[in-house]
C-alpha cells in the first residue's frame, strides 16, 4: 500500500515543536535522504583511492543498482571520460605507484644513425661518405641515403640516390661501418666555382623522417681532374690498421726501418693512432714522419663508439678514400708482419706480372714470438727482432688469415683481410712470387722477445715447441744488417741526440 503523508493534526503539532526545517518538508521521508547523502559523501572520499571504473561497476558498488534517479546511470560521455582517465598512463599525485605499470626511462644517447669519419671525391662525378651507424638499425631496417651538390654559383642543386656498403659484413658491435657511395649524372664543382654536398640519411623507407647534414665541401678552385688520373703521387701505400695497446718501440722501429727499404724512396705508411702510439712508439715514428715517409691519425676518439676491434674496419676503409689516388698500389697488413719476396724477386717485376688483377692476397709464414737459438757467442741485446726470431711453424694444410695489396682506384669498399667491393678480379696464386713472415703477438713483448732458447736444430730437423713442430728460418735475418744501415743513411741525423730510441747496432 502506499503509504501517506500524516494529517493536519500531526503537522501543526510538528510546527509548534520545531522551526520548519528541509526534513519538515510535506511529503520527504528524511532517512532515505540522509542515506543518500552519507553515501554520497563516503564515495567522493574514496573516489581517489580506487580506479574510477571500479566505482562505477555494479559488482564493486551495490549502490550503483539503485533505480534511485541521482545514480541510475552516468551519461554515455561521462562514461568516456572516466575511461580514458582510468585507461591513462599519467601517474595520479597522491597515489602509491602501479606496480604493473611500467615506465621506461632513457639516459644518455642511443648508437646514432650515421657517425661521419670523412668524405673524399673518388672521380670526376663521384665521392665516398665513411662512417659508423648502428648495426640494429642496418641489421633490422632498411635506412637509405640521398646525396645533393649545392653548388656556390647560381647552378641548379643536384640530387642522386646513394649506394651503401656495409664492408666489415656483419662483424660489427653496436655500431657498423657504412660507406656511400654518390655518384652524380654530371660533374659537381665543373666550373670550380666550389659547393657543398650534403647527405640525406633516412631512418626508414619513409622519406618523412631524415637527418641532413654537410658531409664535403670544395673551396672555389679546388677541383683537379688530372689527379684522377695517374701518375699517383707514389707507387705503394701502407695502410695501417688501428694501433692500440702497449706496442713495443723496438718491434714499431724495426718494422718500419724495414718496409722503408722494402717499398723504396716512393712509398708512404698512414698509421692510425687508437691510444697505441706511446711516447717511445712516437719517437720512433716521427723521423719519417719529418721527411714525409709516414702520416700518424689520430683516431683516439673511436673509443667512443663500440666498433670491431678498435674500429679497423672504419681506419682502412677511410684510408681507402683518402688515398685511392695516391698511389698505384695499397698494401694492408699489420705491424707484426713482414712482406718478403722468394728467390731473390723484387717488387717491381712481382707487381708487374700482377698488374691485370685489382687485387691480390698474401699468404703467410707464421713465425714463433718466442723461440731463439742457444748461442753462447751471440750478443742478442744487439740483434733486432727479425735476426732472432728463426723458427717457422711447419704445420701445413691449415687455412691461415691472408693480407693483401689492391689498386685503390678500383675499390669502393674494403675489409681487413681483402676486398668483396672491387671492379676487376682477384688472385690468391702468389704464394710462390710473395709472401709475408708473421710474428703473432711478438708486438706486445716490450722487452727481450727471446723467451726460450732451443740448441740450433739439425737441417731438415724439427724443433717442437708447446705441441707445434718448428723449422729453422733465417731468411729475414739476412736482412738484418742491410736495414740497419739503411736506416742510419735515411734517419739517423734526425734521432742520433733521442734518448728515447736506441742506436742502431
Amino acid at each position: 500500500m502506499r503509504k501517506d503523508c500524516g494529517g493536519a493534526g500531526a503537522a501543526a503539532a510538528a510546527a509548534v515543536a520545531s522551526p520548519p526545517s528541509l526534513l519538515s518538508t510535506p511529503c520527504l521521508d528524511a532517512k532515505p535522504f540522509v542515506a543518500t547523502l552519507v553515501v554520497f559523501s563516503l564515495v567522493m572520499a574514496f573516489w581517489q583511492l580506487r580506479p574510477y571504473e571500479s566505482l562505477l561497476s555494479s559488482s564493486s558498488c551495490p549502490l550503483l543498482k539503485s533505480s534511485s534517479p541521482p545514480f541510475s546511470s552516468p551519461s554515455s560521455s561521462l562514461k568516456q571520460k572516466l575511461a580514458s582517465l582510468s585507461s591513462s598512463n599519467a601517474p595520479r599525485s597522491g597515489l602509491p605507484p602501479d606496480p604493473n605499470l611500467r615506465t621506461f626511462r632513457p639516459y644518455g644517447s642511443a648508437a646514432s644513425l650515421f657517425v661521419q669519419i670523412g668524405a673524399y671525391r673518388g672521380g670526376s662525378t663521384s665521392f665516398s661518405v665513411v662512417g659508423l651507424a648502428s648495426k640494429p638499425t642496418h641489421v633490422f631496417g632498411k635506412p637509405w641515403f640521398k646525396c645533393e651538390w649545392v653548388p656556390n654559383s647560381n647552378s641548379s642543386p643536384i640530387r642522386t640516390k646513394a649506394f651503401k656498403i656495409l664492408p666489415d659484413w656483419g662483424y660489427g658491435r653496436v655500431y657498423t661501418v657504412v660507406v656511400v657511395n654518390c655518384t652524380f649524372p654530371v660533374v659537381p664543382n665543373a666550373d670550380n666555382a666550389g659547393g657543398r654536398l650534403f647527405l640525406n640519411a633516412y631512418y626508414s623507407p619513409s622519406p618523412r623522417r631524415y637527418e641532413r647534414f654537410v658531409a664535403l665541401e670544395e673551396p672555389p678552385g679546388s677541383y683537379n681532374e688530372s689527379r684522377f688520373h695517374p701518375p699517383y703521387q707514389y707507387d705503394y701505400l701502407y695502410c695501417g690498421s688501428s694501433l692500440y695497446g702497449d706496442l713495443s718501440a723496438s718491434r714499431i722501429r724495426e718494422w718500419l726501418a724495414y718496409h722503408a727499404h722494402f717499398f723504396g724512396p716512393r712509398s708512404h705508411f698512414v698509421f692510425h693512432d687508437a691510444g697505441g702510439v706511446s711516447p717511445a712508439v712516437r719517437a720512433v715514428l716521427d723521423p719519417w714522419v719529418k721527411i714525409g715517409r709516414a702520416t700518424v691519425q689520430d683516431i683516439r676518439a673511436q673509443a667512443e663508439f663500440d666498433g670491431y676491434y678498435y674500429n679497423q674496419f672504419l681506419v682502412v676503409n677511410d684510408c681507402l678514400h683518402r688515398f685511392r689516388h695516391a698511389a698505384n698500389w695499397t698494401f694492408y697488413f699489420d705491424v707484426d708482419e713482414y712482406i718478403y719476396l722468394p728467390d731473390g724477386r723484387t717488387l717491381e717485376k712481382v707487381l708487374g706480372e700482377l698488374s691485370k688483377y685489382t687485387q691480390f692476397t698474401i699468404e703467410q709464414n707464421p713465425m714463433s714470438s718466442a723461440l731463439c737459438v742457444k748461442d753462447p757467442t751471440e750478443d742478442y741485446s744487439r740483434k733486432w727482432g727479425f735476426e732472432k726470431l728463426v723458427f717457422r711453424n711447419s704445420i701445413t694444410g691449415v687455412r691461415r688469415d691472408r693480407k693483401y695489396a689492391i689498386q685503390a682506384r678500383n675499390a669502393f669498399a674494403t675489409g681487413v683481410h681483402m676486398s668483396e667491393n672491387i671492379v676487376g678480379k682477384t688472385t690468391h696464386k702468389t704464394e710462390l712470387m710473395i709472401r709475408y713472415y708473421h710474428y703473432h703477438n711478438s708486438i706486445n713483448v716490450l722487452g727481450e722477445p727471446c723467451r726460450e732458447f732451443v740448441p740450433m736444430p739439425a737441417k731438415g730437423n724439427a724443433t717442437w715447441y708447446e705441441k707445434i713442430p718448428y723449422v729453422y728460418d733465417d731468411n729475414m735475418k739476412r736482412w738484418g744488417d742491410v736495414i740497419k744501415r739503411f736506416e742510419e743513411e735515411t734517419i739517423g741525423h734526425l734521432h742520433s741526440n733521442d734518448s728515447r730510441i736506441t742506436k742502431p747496432t
